[in-house]
């Protein structure tokens, strides 16, 4: 690895005078096996001009626009967060990136003349839910750093920064992630304490003057990747006026909760409201009623329901399948709609495929997406035959197992987990509907 630099990072913003008190490591090669032996959970470090770049800002853009969609046109989406100064949107107003805008440059100038150059903060969490090929290009440059340290158990988080505010919007804060900023697009300062710098029981500060003198920082531009551990305090920067843009990758090291796991295991089972959700008054003695409210005790019945051993298996089971294959960024996007598929089309894989362990008919995945049923013996040998790399036809197959095999390959299309080889287009070609991207972990900050 050559190129090695130690930089002190001394930024003065304005009206300021700070020092740095430690250096970050300017690095102008890439390599994980370096980088997991010299900085991996010990501390940061910042690459140049990385040349197999995690994301292309064209992706990016287009991601932008799927990613901050309103739900309705009074409603700022649940992944989103835009700020103008300081102050939160409620409304999305036209204050979201459009496919007309045609690229950040488009962007910045309408967000220009609409807020009459204020500055401006456009947060998107979950970021790679929302495209196929920037998940797929995501996850292929970090399967690098699985094979070193392992993939994550539940999920690495990704988010997009975008705009000319003068600081996170959040101040200084330690995550529990270890974070990767890949720079899309102008440049970013980033500034950091070894140390919480305040001995107030806060977790974050905005106003964090007092704290310069112990801080150093790290400037970062278009093509540039700054890694920093968990334990570190930081905060992201403004370097003047213009809009920047990066996408942050954070990867969970510490403070994890089961709490995400079993949010997750129980997503999309909340039970039909029964009866109105209130909690009757209490009686002359200030007491409550014995019984739960109709609703809640409807609920309860229908999350013990699906304790029961073989559903709750079930589930777990689809669960886990879904974040092995989604190559450590989950969820991914959902299913493309099915495509009809004739007898003599040649089809392979272009993703792993995994069946659900043990005997008998399982479930399968692939690309983050879990099959809706199982498949039995005859079909789980032809996603054995795909998986090692085999063209399959249905047509060769016998016609007793023509049916189900052309299901199991109808459905892995629309996972994009394999291509017809006639006209080598990728299966299940991204669409630009919304994802289902509620899910609890993910870098929130920079």
């Amino acid at each position: 690895m050559a190129g090695v630099t130690r930089t002190a990072g001394a930024a003065r913003s304005a009206g300021t005078t700070d020092t740095a008190a430690s250096a970050v490591t300017v690095e102008t090669s890439f390599d994980w096996d370096v980088f997991v032996d010299r900085f991996w959970d010990r501390e940061p470090v910042l690459y140049r001009g990385v040349g197999d770049a995690p994301f292309a800002e064209a992706e990016v853009f287009g991601t932008a626009v799927l990613g901050s969609r309103p739900p309705h046109p009074l409603a700022v989406p649940g992944n989103v967060q835009f700020l103008v100064e300081r102050r939160q949107q409620t409304q999305p107003y036209d204050l979201m990136p459009e496919l007309s805008d045609g690229s950040f440059d488009g962007y910045e100038r309408r967000m220009a003349d609409r807020l009459d150059r204020q500055r401006y903060a456009l947060v998107v969490h979950r970021f790679h839910s929302f495209s196929h090929p920037l998940w797929a290009r995501a996850q292929r440059f970090w399967a690098g750093l699985w094979e070193r340290v392992g993939q994550p158990t539940h999920t690495a988080g990704s988010t997009l920064f975008h705009g000319s505010y003068e600081h996170s919007p959040v101040g200084v804060h330690q995550d529990r992630f270890a974070t990767f900023m890949f720079c899309v697009r102008g440049t970013k300062r980033m500034r950091f304490w070894a140390e919480r710098p305040w001995s107030d029981p806060v977790h974050t500060v905005l106003d964090y003057q007092p704290y310069l003198a112990s801080s150093f920082v790290a400037e970062v531009g278009p093509g540039d990747l700054l890694y920093w551990p968990a334990r570190y305090y930081h905060v992201g920067e403004s370097t003047g006026g213009a809009p920047a843009t990066s996408v942050n990758v954070g990867i969970p090291r510490r403070e994890h909760r089961p709490y995400y796991e079993i949010k997750d295991l129980f997503r999309g089972t909340e039970p039909v409201a029964s009866a109105p959700l209130f909690t009757p008054d209490a009686g002359p003695d200030g007491r409550l009623a014995d019984a739960l409210p109709t609703a809640l005790a409807d609920a309860v019945d229908a999350f013990a329901e699906l304790l029961d051993e073989d559903r709750f298996a079930d589930r777990a089971t689809a669960l886990a399948l879904r974040v092995r294959t989604a190559g450590g960024f989950w969820p991914t996007r959902p299913p493309a709609g099915p495509l009809p598929l004739d007898d003599d089309t040649p089809v392979r894989a272009c993703a792993p495929l995994l069946a659900a362990p043990g005997p008998g008919a399982r479930r399968f995945a692939a690309n983050g997406n879990v099959s809706s049923g199982t498949a039995g013996a005859e079909a789980l040998a032809v996603l054995g035959r795909l998986d090692a790399g085999e063209v399959v036809r249905v047509g060769d197959l016998p016609v007793s197992r023509r049916e189900e095999v052309r299901c199991l390959l109808q459905e892995l299309e629309s996972f994009r987990a394999v291509t017809r080889i006639d006209t080598d287009t990728e299966a299940g070609a991204d669409t630009e509907s919304d994802a289902n991207t509620d899910t609890e972990s993910g870098t929130d900050t920079d």
